[in-house]
């Protein structure tokens, strides 16, 4: 069965840069680096299934 669609997710140039850098810095905690790549990747569109195959995690997880 195929991925349903991530909702749209609209970010504006700050937000984008913003989530950049969480993702980015070292002294970011983990968890927080991770939700940020995760609403990054889902603001370029795609379905469930590629933004947890690019982000490294589980379909669930990109759900929520």
């Amino acid at each position: 069965m195929p991925s349903p669609k991530v909702d749209p997710v609209v970010l504006s140039d700050e937000e984008r840069s913003v989530l950049a850098g969480w993702a980015r810095r070292r002294k970011t905690s983990l968890a927080l680096a991770l939700r940020a790549r995760i609403v990054w990747r889902s603001a370029d569109g795609g379905t469930i299934g590629e933004v947890a195959r690019e982000v490294g995690v589980s379909r669930n997880m990109v759900s929520k």
